[in-house]
């Protein structure tokens, strides 16, 4: 179980979109990568910033669609679960079903607030005005609330603060990780 709250940081502008997280004491835990120019979203889990060890791959299983699956498999390519977004009505309020190896629904993680995400979306290019508005999600596992990302103030780079709100598994965390970081590389384009 890793030291929450675990704090995401990425570069505004960058050719291959990579996030940096570390835990409350300020050590690396994960470091993300993503593919650029792929035609189906291919992201990596690294348990270091040299990605040396691999933790988790997820891939969309269609080309570009509001309404793809991303699954995540372990190095070994075995299934740990998959994400999915709602579609067209992830466009008003972000959505995405997590559902387990089995297939199974385990949680969803939410949008909090569509509104701060549509008004971040506007001011977000001018300098220091878009600082102070700030989208936040929930992740709920079986019907509580787990975990909270919310976007943190940050000039020249991306920062999300993760925080635990409730009790999970040390076999939850394996899915409900992988889940909010590809829910953050979908929606840190959308604003």
């Amino acid at each position: 179980m890793y030291n929450y709250p675990l704090n995401l940081s990425f570069k505004v502008v960058a050719l291959n979109p990579q996030v940096k997280i570390t835990d409350a004491s300020g050590q690396t835990v994960l470091y993300v990568k993503q593919k650029a120019f792929a035609l189906k979203e291919s992201v990596k889990v690294f348990a270091d910033e040299a990605q040396q060890r691999e933790l988790y791959a997820m891939k969309a299983n269609k080309i570009m669609d509001f309404s793809a699956n991303y699954n995540i498999t372990s190095p070994d390519g075995m299934g740990v679960g998959t994400v999915k977004r709602q579609g067209v009505r992830s466009l008003w309020k972000a959505t995405y079903n997590i559902l387990d190896a089995g297939g199974a629904e385990a949680g969803v993680i939410r949008e909090e607030n569509p509104w701060i995400k549509v008004l971040d979306g506007l001011v977000s290019d001018i300098p220091f005005v878009g600082m102070f508005i700030n989208p936040a999600y929930l992740v709920d596992l079986r019907g509580q609330t787990v975990l909270r990302l919310q976007k943190q103030p940050a000039v020249l780079e991306g920062k999300f603060a993760l925080e635990k709100r409730g009790d999970f598994s040390d076999a939850d965390e394996r899915l409900l990780l992988p889940s909010v970081i590809m829910m953050l590389m979908l929606e840190r384009l959308r604003g």
